[in-house]
């Protein structure tokens, strides 16, 4: 018996979420359903971070104990056979024992795209929020630098425990032109509040739009000033890195 690290890929749009609900279809309870074929008796794998319905990942992180009798490509390959067609394995490794793919995270980074066109398109809906009237790139730009370093995030996002601190540390936040109407929030932190990242990218496009003021939002990082209500749709989100301190465990 082994505990697995697993990286894996999907597609949110048909799952209520990664965490298990239920019947209902989840991230969790797809991956599960296909352990219990390799004769898994475990009670519930774990995972880097719970993504909401709809969000998008290329970079979870999820772990399980198996016993496994061969190696860890064949298991890569077996695994992927049985995976739903929106999930897909990009890599396997026998972790350290006691290792927790959620609590030993030392970053995770997650982007966000965004398109401005009047009319929705629905090859890019799937993974970007149209938006409109267009945005200027420079003053979102500058409410993402504002973001960088050791704040209190309350205004921005609730704890993921009741009780839990608002406290989190920004290492990488900035905007990026990927074509002439479409743009990618890159955001990395040691950790997230529950809808942080949507609700940094509503604010951010809304002041891209001249719609919220720029000197409100940075003094929601800086004094937790009461900002405008509103959160990004789920599918232009994708958790798309999870690091941890040992070399290559990522």
């Amino acid at each position: 018996m082994a505990l697995y690290q697993i990286k894996i890929a999907y597609d949110g749009t048909h799952f209520f979420g990664f965490q298990r609900q239920g019947d209902a279809r989840t991230v969790q309870l797809e991956i599960e359903n296909v352990l219990r074929q390799f004769k898994w008796t475990g009670k519930s794998i774990l995972c880097a971070g719970r993504t909401d319905t709809g969000v998008h990942a290329s970079g979870q992180v999820i772990t399980f104990e198996l016993d496994w009798q061969h190696d860890l490509e064949t298991l890569l390959k077996a695994l992927n056979a049985k995976m739903p067609e929106d999930i897909a394995v990009n890599a396997v490794r026998v972790a350290d024992d006691g290792f927790h793919p959620r609590y030993n995270a030392i970053s995770r980074c997650y982007h966000y795209r965004i398109y401005c066109q009047p009319n929705r398109n629905p090859l890019r809906d799937r993974f970007a929020w149209r938006v409109w009237p267009p945005v200027f790139f420079e003053p979102m730009q500058q409410a993402a630098k504002s973001l960088l370093g050791t704040h209190d995030f309350s205004a921005f996002g609730a704890p993921t425990q009741k009780g839990g601190h608002t406290i989190r540390t920004i290492m990488e936040a900035e905007w990026s032109q990927v074509q002439t109407d479409e743009f990618l929030f890159s955001v990395r932190a040691n950790a997230f509040l529950y809808h942080m990242v949507r609700r940094l990218v509503y604010l951010q496009v809304k002041i891209g739009q001249g719609l919220w003021d720029l000197e409100k939002f940075e003094q929601g990082v800086e004094t937790q000033f009461l900002q405008l209500p509103g959160l990004a749709k789920p599918n232009g989100l994708i958790l798309v890195e999870v690091k941890y301190q040992t070399p290559g465990s990522n």
